[in-house]
This record gives structure tokens, sequence and C-alpha cells, in this order.
């Protein structure tokens, strides 16, 4: 505001200055000077803004309604009648008049004290609404029943490839787990649509689901060589005796000769061939729903709330029940598990062990494979049993490829190191969950909920999904 009237009194004083000139008759208005106008003009031009401000603020004021002016009019006439009374209060009673100030005092200090606290429980309620689910636990529950079934019919596509697609010589898949956590997908609708309704999101949930999963299928024609076997017709001769008569000495006489008789045989022979080998390698690629959270271009608002929403849980932790990747958490009992000294003298099981613990903490990330993007369940037990120096080297496979790939294990003759498997954890075929084995007495596991952590496989939740063991050849 001072540097507004600053600029102003600058100009006017340029203004004068040029006013002053042409009275002196310096020089005449032809040859008044190009500053000296265009500075007049800004002044006019500034002065007619403010003019036009002062007229839009009052007629803004005017709209308020009769009925505030009326108020304003009377307020305004009662504070002068109180005024002049309040002056003829003090002529006559000095003492009463210090009292009255200092009951004045007390009551703008509560008044004070009073409107703080309704800011303050403002902000309380502000606070709490940024950070909770806004939707109905219903609806809540219901979209996210919605988002399961789309993939649960990812689920059946890739079920069905071989159906789908006959007539290859084999079938490779390179499979993610179908899963997501419910809290993101609350939380990104929450902060898209408030207060939604399963109907309201349909289309939104079909795009998140687009950008979380990627499902291909890759022919690929080799040109290969085998051994085919083929027949035909091959002439083989055999003698045969005959019987033939002539004449000796006018008599006729009877003699055996031998022919060669032809004959065919329908044999076999092998020979080399090309021929086209076709394979079809499917992959399906979970990104998560943070990748729909990076391609709806949030704004810097929006991702602030996510994540608040996040880490509240929408203040609603239980509206999902006991999904395992909706409340993994981690558990206070088992955060740094003891794991029996006997048990590490095993150095196979001691070394796999060191290596697990280091991700400890780590959240569950879909498809992750590594410290750099951390882990998946199956992605975790696949870097730990590669990289924990016993000389293993199985790639990367699934949860249902570590259970065909290792030896069945009974469940009374489980030991430190074998992996544990659940099905049914997601909806797929064969095992879904796994886990290393830390304690078989006690029934601890170290495995990759969200995040890494020892956790107890002799819960109501993990006996449900209990599939088998499997020890690692």
């Amino acid at each position: 505001y001072s540097s507004k009237i600053h600029n102003r009194s600058d100009h006017l004083d340029a203004v004068q200055g040029a006013k002053g000139a042409k009275e002196a008759g310096e020089a005449g208005e032809s040859t008044m000077s190009a500053t000296v106008k265009k500075t007049r003009k800004k002044l006019m031009q500034r002065e007619f803004a403010e003019a036009a401000a002062k007229k839009q603020a009052k007629e803004a004021a005017n709209g308020a309604g009769k009925i505030s002016k009326k108020l304003t009019d009377q307020a305004e006439d009662l504070m002068g009648r109180l005024a002049e009374m309040l002056k003829e209060f003090c002529e006559d009673h000095p003492i009463g008049m210090i009292i009255a100030v200092a009951i004045l005092i007390v009551v703008l200090v509560l008044s004070g004290a009073l409107t703080s606290c309704s800011a303050l429980g403002s902000g309380i309620n502000s606070g709490t609404v940024a950070t909770s689910f806004t939707a109905e636990d219903d609806d809540i529950r219901q979209v996210e029943a919605d988002y399961v079934a789309l993939e649960t019919v990812l689920q059946n596509k890739v079920d069905s490839i071989e159906t789908d697609h006959p007539g290859y010589d084999e079938y490779n898949y390179s499979l993610s787990e179908i899963s997501h956590n419910p809290f993101e997908l609350a939380a990104l609708l929450t902060v898209l649509y408030e207060d939604y309704t399963p109907s309201e999101v349909q289309s939104k949930l079909q795009t998140i689901f687009d950008y979380q999963y990627t499902l291909t299928s890759t022919e690929v024609v080799e040109i290969r060589t085998r051994t085919e076997t083929r027949w035909h017709y091959v002439t083989h001769y055999r003698d045969e005796e005959r019987t033939g008569y002539r004449l000796v000495n006018g008599r006729l006489e009877s003699y055996t000769y031998t022919v060669s008789v032809p004959y065919e045989v329908y044999e076999s022979y092998e020979v080399e061939v090309e021929y086209e080998y076709k394979i079809l390698n499917t992959t399906l690629t979970n990104n998560g729903i943070s990748a729909a959270v990076s391609a709806l271009n949030l704004t810097q608002d929006q991702m602030e709330r996510y994540t608040l929403l996040l880490e509240t849980r929408g203040n609603k932790p239980d509206i999902f029940g006991d999904n395992v990747y909706a409340n993994p958490g981690v558990s206070e009992e088992y955060e740094r598990y003891a794991v029996p000294g006997e048990y590490l003298t095993d150095q196979q099981f001691s070394n796999m062990h060191r290596e697990a613990e280091k991700y400890l903490g780590y959240p569950y990330v879909w498809g992750g494979s590594s410290p750099g993007t951390s882990f998946d369940c199956s992605g975790f037990v696949s870097y730990v049993i590669n990289n924990c120096g016993n000389g293993w080297n199985y790639g990367r496979l699934t949860a249902n490829g570590w259970k065909n790939a290792t030896a069945r294990v009974a469940a009374s003759d489980v030991k430190p190191g074998d992996l544990v498997f659940f099905q049914g954890t997601y909806n797929t075929a064969g095992a879904s969950h796994v886990g290393i084995v830390v304690d078989p007495v006690n029934k601890i596991m170290i495995h990759c909920g969200n995040p890494i952590q020892y956790a107890s496989y002799d819960t109501p939740y993990w006996r449900a999904h209990a599939y088998c063991y499997g020890r690692i050849q």
C-alpha cells in the first residue's frame, strides 16, 4: 500500500511540474515533454481504475441486501447513542468507568478465547476429513469387490491361454501376482471423487486397472530339425524250389530247380527334416496402483492427500477385514525375531537368514525382485535364494514356480530354510504366497507381506490358506 502511494505521489509531482512549466511559459502545449504526457496518461488510467474498483466494491456491498444495510445503519446509530451515554456516565461516575473498562477487557479476552477454540475445532474437523475416506463404508467395499472382479476376469484369461491359443509346441509364462492394496485404490478414488459411489467410478476403475496390469502374448517361431519316421515298399528276393520235367533216353523224368522270387516289404526309415517350432510367451506385469497414480497427473495437493490417506488408512484400518495386503503391518512381537542359535549352525540356513534380514522393513511392491525396486513375496524369496552365497541360481520364479522347483516336505519334517507355501491369498491356481521358515517349532517365517517382516504362520489367516512345504535341492 505504501508503495502505491509513493508511486502516485511521483506521478502527481511530475504532472505538477509540467503544469508549472506551462504557466511560466517555459514551453508551449506543442512542445510539452512526451514524458509528461505519458505520466499524465498513466495517472488518469490509474485514477479511472481506482474509481471503477471502488464503484464495483460498493455495488457488491449493496448486493448483500437491504437487510444488511439496515442493520449496519441501526448499529451505527446505536453506537452513536451509546457513545453519548457513555460520555455522560463518565463525567458523573469516574470510578464506575474504571470498573466498566475492566469488565470490557475480560469480555474481550473470553471472546478471543472462544474464537480461538472455534478455529481450533474447525481445524481439527478439517484435519479429520483430510485423513479420512469420505465415501460410505459399504460403497468403499463394493468398489473394492468390483475391482477384484476385474482381477478375476484377468486371472481367468491367464488360465485359459492354452485353450484360447491352441497348437503351440511350448507355452512359457512370466506372471506377476494379480493383487493390489485396497487402501491404495480407496485413497486414489477419494482424492479424485471424494464421496464416491460404485456407479460413479466404474469407468475410472477400468482406467486404473489398465494402468496397473499389462498382459501380452507373443508368438515366437523357431526353425528346428527333427528325426521323422517314413514308410515305403522295398523289393526283396527269396529262393524257391520248383519241380520240372524233362525227357531222358525217351523217358519223362522230374527234377527240382531254384528260382529267385521277388516280393515287397513295407519298411520304415528315418530322415532329418526342418520344421517350425511355435512358442507362445505370455507375460503379465503388475505395475501396481502407483502406476495409475503417476499416469493420472495428480496435483501436488492431491498427492499430499493421497500419501496422508495411506498413512492413516483413511481412519478406517479394519474396513477390508483380514486381507493380508490391506492390513499387513509389522507384528511388534516379531519385528526383530531372535532365531534360535542352534538353527544358525546350519551354514546353508545361516546364509539365507543373513541375506533375508537385510531387507526387513522393505515395502511390498508388485513384481519387485531386487533391493532397488523392493520386492513382492516371490521376488523376495528368489533374490534371497539366488544371492545368499549357497551357489543356487534358480532365476526369478513365482510362488507356484518355487513350489514346483522344490521337493515336498512333511509338516513334521520341516527345518529352517524350507519354504512354506499358501494358496488362495489371491485368485490364482496353485501357490499364491511363499515365505522362508526360520523357526519350525514356533512356526515363524520371514516373508514379504507389507513390509518384509517376521510373522507367525500359525494364525487363523495363514492356517486357512496353508498349502505345503518345499525344500530347495
